[in-house]
Parts: C-alpha cells; structure tokens; sequence
C-alpha cells in the first residue's frame, strides 16, 4: 500500500511543475484578434495626441513614377532626411483582450490614434538618427490613405508628384512577368483618383517627373522653397551620397536610379490603351496626347 503521505507529496510536485511550465510557456492567446466592442458601448474616437514630428513631409505619386528620383535628390540635401519606404499604414497596433479598449480610453487613446502614436515615433526616431530637420516619407501606397495621414499629422506638408499615366502603364507592364493589362490599368487608375483629390487639397506643392527629369534645378528650387530650407547644388549629385540599398519594396533599384545621373522621362507612347478616366485625368494634369 503507498504511503498517502507520499502520494500527496507527489500531487503537489506534479501540481507545481504544471504551474511552472504555463509559467514558462503560457497558454496561447489569439493576440492579432480585434476584441468585439461590448453591447451597448458608445463609439470612442481619441482625440489627438502631441506629436513629435508636427509637420512631416509625404511625396504623393502613383507606382513608376520617379518617386525615388525625388528621394534621393531630397536626401542629399543637409537639412533634408528622405529614408526609403517606410510602409508606415502596414504598421498596426492590436487591442487583444476586451478590457484593453476600456484601458486604452481612459487614456484617451483607441486604436488608431495608437497607431499614430507609434508612425509619429519611427519618423521622430530616424529623423533624430539622422541629425536632420525635415523628414520626407515617399511610399506611393501612401497615397491611398493620405486623408488618414492628414488626420494623423493635420500639419503635414504634401508633395503630389505626377506622371503620365500612359508612362506609369507602360513602365508596370515592362516591369511584370505575365502582366495583367487590366488590372495594370485599374491599379494606375486607384493612384490617379486619389493624385487628383490630394493635388487639390490646400498647401499641396504639385510637381511632375517629366519636368523634374528635363528641369531638375527649377523643381528642386521649388521645393526647396515649399519646405522652407536652401536649395543646395549638391542635391543634383545624388550618385556621390549614400542613401541607404536600393532593394524591392524600399523603393526602385534599376540600374536607372543606380547610375546616379538623372535621366530623361520616357514619354508615355501614343498607342498605350487607357480608359477614358485615366485619359481625361492625363489632360487634367495638363498632358496631352503622347507626352
């Protein structure tokens, strides 16, 4: 017969080492999940935080539109940090336990405004990195949420760079295996609508690559004026500056950028099919047909 005194022994250390071992490895929680609002709760929206970058700058373009051009030439300027893509909309904050949204709103936070809590710190942290005064975010997908931006940063400034829409069609099919035409031509057509809400929003600065191709000091001169610094000379040789690896979803790495001189826009081709918006918002844009 076993001793009870050793068998009550033997509970408590298996007890033990079961507490111990969800100690060390916890039982799994479903942390990416959204916790459902409680039934009857009242919508909360937090009102905005401080921030620590008041007025960043964000370069507004289309895909193949000559926005790492406009970077690079940008990031050589002293005064001047434009770091490659950021992708800061990809950046999320989860509330993963129900009381965490009551937490979070006696703080006069929620969800999105933690999320911009957290965008306005990478751009405060690479901007203070850098030991520049301006930060420059030119991620084209930014473009499709540039009225969440604006609400996280009411003070940003706005650079709308255009191209062609021709051009950018053209430029995405030569660059895509087994391209899809058109879904080529409605990803350029979801930039072009959202290029011509921002170009039309007050204090936009609208340039386009064509002209910064063929007048680079002219446009960055205009820039440097909208983001209040000097135009420096050196911005124009880029390909003497380090600005960090060209690589995919950080920006464009042809031997193009690569090269370090500014080469001329491509026009777009007069036989490049568009639908009838894309063609009305090239001419809206002041292009006509071909150029």
């Amino acid at each position: 017969m076993k001793d009870p005194r050793i068998s009550a022994i033997g509970k408590g250390l298996r007890r033990r080492g079961r507490l111990m071992a969800q100690a060390v490895s916890p039982p799994r929680r479903r942390f990416d999940a959204v916790p459902a609002p409680r039934p009857g709760a009242a919508p909360y929206a937090a009102p905005p935080a401080p921030r620590l970058v008041e007025s960043p700058v964000f370069v507004l373009s289309s895909v193949r539109s000559g926005s790492t051009l406009l970077r690079v030439l940008l990031n050589s300027h002293s005064r001047i940090r434009a770091p490659h893509e950021m992708h800061l909309r990809t950046l999320h904050v989860q509330l993963s336990r129900s009381f965490s949204v009551d937490a979070m709103r006696a703080l006069q936070l929620d969800r999105e405004e933690l999320e911009h809590l957290l965008w306005d710190r990478v751009l405060h942290l690479e901007l203070t990195r850098s030991g520049k005064e301006v930060i420059v975010d030119k991620t084209p997908p930014n473009t499709l949420v540039w009225p969440r931006l604006h609400r996280c940063w009411p003070g940003a400034r706005r650079i709308v760079l255009l191209r062609h829409p021709g051009a950018v069609v053209a430029s995405l099919t030569a660059r895509r295996t087994d391209p899809d035409h058109a879904a080529i031509r409605a990803e350029v057509l979801g930039y072009a609508e959202k290029l011509e809400e921002a170009r039309h929003a007050p204090d936009a600065h609208v340039i386009s690559y064509e002209e910064l191709t063929t007048a680079p000091e002219r446009v960055t001169r205009g820039v440097c004026d909208y983001l209040g610094v000097p135009w420096e000379p050196g911005m124009l040789d880029y390909g003497s500056k380090d600005h960090g690896a060209f690589r995919p979803q950080l920006g464009d790495w042809s031997d193009t950028i690569r090269s370090g001189r500014i080469h001329t826009a491509r026009p777009a081709a007069p036989d490049t099919e568009l639908p009838p918006r894309l063609r009305e918002l090239a001419r809206a844009w002041g292009y006509t047909e071909g150029t």
